[in-house]
């Protein structure tokens, strides 16, 4: 689906439009954290939780809570396949049936089925690799992130923008290394945390506590630990998670570019920095399986003809090389990462 039936902005106020726009993070780490909202917006605590259920029931938002980081956590990595079409299905639902696969995709590209993989190790993620290459008989293509220039889908949506940011000027980048090795390093009520609020936060006044009384412990120590998980990047954001699908940016193209080694992470920056970029990072080449490609970016947009404009300005006046656009044809599985085995408190597959 591209949107909900007619405008799906049709009944949204100014209240709605300030959770949906300006409450996508920076959700307040506190024990009643909807009455802090509702002072800022000029409403009830139990108006905002009611608000934010509805338009999660309407599906403008996939859910309240933590939108969490992977590859710091544990080992994750972008992986394709060149699936034949007589078999795509049947490839399809081979990878898909792994909990640690949270995202596969159809695109418009010889390597057609792009998917994720997160694991407790590096190891373990390579293992689910091997496993799927045996049981589907394609290749595997392993493309670990290993360095994070900009990576956010955080973006206003109740607009008629064609393209993901077409009102901003700029964003804030920075070349973050990515080890394959990272395991968090988590304390047990960290761990145990992770776990209980992966698929979001109780729709509550008080959803820290229902959050601490789920895992046994007090409050404050679990406010203070989601905190700390902020500050150490295991958490990226807190607020509410938009659907861009219904909210219309259905249109999304990953295009992967060959820069020289020597300019990557300057024209990873540069080209991170730009706001119609949502996401931008290095993965090495694989040239044994002729992928000559080591920058990737992401443009999201309602606009096809849109998306495609921003990938030309973006090839003329900061990447001139050559580069391929993988269009998303398809969502075969979306959902968070399962950090059962992230954390180790869960028993390993098969």
């Amino acid at each position: 689906m591209s949107a909900l039936e007619g405008d799906w902005r049709a009944g949204l106020d100014d209240v709605d439009a300030a959770l949906i726009d300006e409450y996508q993070s920076g959700f307040p780490v506190e024990p009643r954290p909807f009455r802090a909202v509702g002072e800022e917006l000029g409403v009830s605590e139990s108006e905002v939780v009611e608000r934010v259920r509805r338009l999660r029931e309407k599906k403008v938002f996939r859910r309240f809570g933590a939108v969490l980081n992977p590859p710091v956590i544990g080992s994750s990595t972008l992986a394709a396949v060149s699936a034949p079409e007589s078999r795509f299905e049947e490839v399809a639902e081979v990878i898909n049936g792994y909990r640690q696969v949270n995202h596969n995709y159809r695109r418009d590209h010889e390597w057609n089925m792009w998917f994720v993989v997160t694991a407790a190790s590096r190891d373990r993620r390579d293992e689910i690799l091997a496993e799927i290459e045996e049981r589907t008989g394609c290749t595997v293509l392993n493309l670990p992130m290993l360095t994070d220039y900009y990576i956010d889908l955080e973006f206003p949506v109740v607009n008629r923008d064609r393209f993901a940011r077409e009102s901003l000027e700029a964003t804030d980048v920075s070349a973050t290394r990515i080890s394959e090795e990272a395991t968090g390093d988590l304390s047990t009520l960290e761990a145990d945390l992770l776990v209980e609020i992966q698929d979001g936060f109780p729709l509550s006044p008080t959803p820290y506590a229902d959050v601490a009384e789920a895992v046994e412990a007090d409050v404050d120590d679990v406010v203070a630990a989601i905190a700390r998980l902020l500050d150490d990047g295991c958490i990226k954001r807190i607020g509410c998670v938009v659907n861009h699908v219904v909210t219309g940016f259905d249109s999304n193209c990953m295009v992967v570019w060959d820069v020289p080694d020597d300019e990557l992470d300057a024209r990873g920056e540069a080209a991170g920095r730009l706001p119609y970029v949502t996401l931008c990072y290095h993965r090495p080449r694989r040239e044994e399986l002729d992928w000559d490609y080591n920058l990737f970016t992401m443009i999201h947009g309602r606009e096809a003809e849109a998306v495609d404009e921003k990938i030309d300005e973006l090839a003329d006046d900061h990447l001139p090389f050559d580069h391929e656009r993988l269009y998303s044809t398809e969502t075969l599985k979306q959902t968070g990462a399962q950090y059962e085995e992230l954390v180790g408190s869960a028993e390993r597959d098969e």
